[in-house]
């Protein structure tokens, strides 16, 4: 991969809070980082940190009360961030292909050129032989893969993830780990991903930013000091395990 000379993203001093009975609640408080272009950066921290907040923040789902959002390299379109939930949220009705052009649909693209486009996206999560399956034909990790393909349709600026691995059980889990990496690797892009796994984190990223408890402040920026491409061995390896007791250690801060 690249040595990230260009930003793709940078947030400065980002403030959330919400109404509550009691007054306001200061979810995010002094939020800065930034993303290089192509990087891949896991976001941990304590439940109910704001993570998802933060996530949903920078998709413009969510308003900020203070602070800057901003994307260097992008001066004369509008950006485009596509958002992945924790659940696939395929609509029933159609099946995989029409779920993966959604997207192109709603930007008024014709079919003709909607469908090379799906077809790349299948091809690239390897779901070749699934075109016209229904969601409830498909596994957990199938269904994840599909809406991967649908958020990468549009070839979005920055891919915001938001747990999307945590419904499934541990051994599809590590699959879609290293499904990601390479479907990243292909694509290069800016991922920003949000997981409970100190373990994902640190075999997915290039660095990982650490949450404090609410208000929520950025605790610790990690760089993973870990050769790519990687592979499950990469698990065992002693540095592997340094840098996770490190994240455990800021956790419980």
């Amino acid at each position: 991969m690249s040595s990230f000379p260009e930003l793709s993203l940078s947030v400065r001093d980002l403030a959330v809070s919400f109404a509550d009975k009691s007054g306001r609640l200061e979810v995010l408080e002094n939020i800065s980082f930034s993303l290089a272009k192509n990087e891949f950066v896991c976001l941990i921290g304590p439940s109910g940190s704001g993570k998802s907040t933060l996530l949903r923040t920078l998709a413009g789902l969510i308003p900020y009360s203070q602070g800057t959002i901003e994307y260097p390299d992008i001066h004369d379109r509008q950006v485009r961030t596509g958002l992945i939930f924790q659940k696939p949220n395929l609509m029933p009705w159609r099946n995989l292909s029409q779920n993966i052009a959604l997207p192109l649909e709603l930007e008024g693209k014709s079919r003709y050129e909607i469908a090379p486009k799906v077809r790349e996206m299948i091809a690239l999560v390897g779901l070749e032989g699934f075109e016209h399956a229904w969601p409830h034909e498909l596994s957990g990790g199938m269904a994840q893969r599909a809406a991967i393909a649908r958020s990468l349709v549009q070839d979005p600026d920055i891919l915001l993830l938001d747990e999307p691995f945590g419904s499934l059980d541990e051994l599809t889990r590590d699959r879609m780990s290293e499904e990601l990496l390479r479907i990243w690797s292909e694509k290069t892009k800016t991922i920003l991903m949000v997981t409970h796994s100190i373990s994902e984190a640190v075999y997915l990223s290039d660095r990982v930013l650490v949450l404090s408890r609410i208000p929520s402040q950025i605790v610790l920026d990690l760089k993973i000091d870990l050769p790519r491409p990687r592979d499950s061995q990469l698990r065992y390896s002693t540095a592997f395990a340094k840098s996770a007791q490190v994240l455990h250690d800021h956790l419980r801060i």
